[in-house]
């Protein structure tokens, strides 16, 4: 009950922080432009996640770039579901030959295609669609406090996510093995808020011919916005990866011993930003 109510507080203040600069700046500042080590990125001033990391700190996830480009090369294909607004895409497409970026929130894209001309990032190619098992028309909620955190309205739709009040939109589905010409990718990233199991569902093929497989495990994603158990979730992951690594605890196991980790840790309620499935 008190750790309920302290996110809750938590939550709340955040929400008024967010509010006040918004009202500093006024309605027409749409973003503000950041020289940071990720690339010279615009990014929403209210955002106090992603944007407000590379506004204080001049950066954003550079250990998940750097472990990205040990597992790419020159040559690579990349495929990022959930590019958000570029700050983990630009940096690694600069190690990669080409980069295919999905991003469901259409405030994010905008920013996503402002900084790709910014940083003439002209290997990338981005699309403005939800990936998911089939076409469809879902339901999308934009966060603006944490706009990586936009996600499908979830099946039990905890104030967690909608602290901010988020603007409820629809927005158009594929499955990626239908939606796009290329299957063939070295690498696939999919951070999308608890959406992966349903964007794996439509990406079969994709997986099917990926070397790696990086992927956001988070219990209460697969819990309130799937709907899933880690058994449901690992069903979708092909068998040729062998190995799991988990970031988070810098430990990589057999994919047998993996997923009782991975169970472990669900019942533990940890979470990682990005698991990593390799042959």
């Amino acid at each position: 009950m008190l750790k309920s109510l302290f996110w809750r507080i938590n939550f709340f203040r955040m929400n008024r922080k967010s509010a006040k600069i918004g009202r500093q700046l006024g309605d027409g500042v749409k973003s503000v432009i950041v020289d940071s080590k990720n690339g010279i990125l615009a990014v929403d001033p209210r955002d106090l996640e992603v944007g407000f990391k590379l506004r204080k700190f001049g950066s954003y996830g550079l250990d998940e770039v750097s472990r990205i480009n040990e597992l790419t090369t020159s040559s690579s294909n990349v495929l990022i579901v959930g590019a958000h607004i570029g700050s983990i895409a630009i940096p690694i497409s600069n190690h990669c030959k080409n980069v295919v970026g999905i991003e469901a929130n259409p405030n994010n894209y905008s920013l996503l295609e402002t900084n790709l001309h910014l940083n003439k990032s002209e290997n990338i190619t981005i699309h403005n669609i939800a990936a998911s098992s089939k076409t469809e028309t879902i339901e999308f909620q934009m966060n603006v406090v944490n706009s990586g955190g936009s996600k499908r309205v979830p099946k039990n739709n905890e104030y967690m996510y909608r602290y901010d009040n988020p603007e409820i939109i629809d927005v158009q589905a594929h499955s990626l093995d239908e939606y796009l010409d290329e299957e063939n990718f070295d690498l696939v990233l999919i951070d999308i808020e608890g959406s992966e199991y349903f964007a794996m569902q439509g990406m079969e093929k994709i997986l099917a011919n990926c070397n790696t497989l990086i992927i956001e495990f988070l219990p209460h994603h697969l819990k309130n916005v799937a709907g899933v158990s880690v058994d449901e979730f690992l069903s979708l992951i092909p068998k040729h990866f062998t190995k799991l690594t988990i970031p988070s605890k810098n430990e990589t196991h057999p994919i047998d011993v993996g997923s009782v980790m991975l169970k472990q840790m669900y019942h533990q309620q940890e979470g990682d930003d990005g698991i990593i499935f390799t042959k």
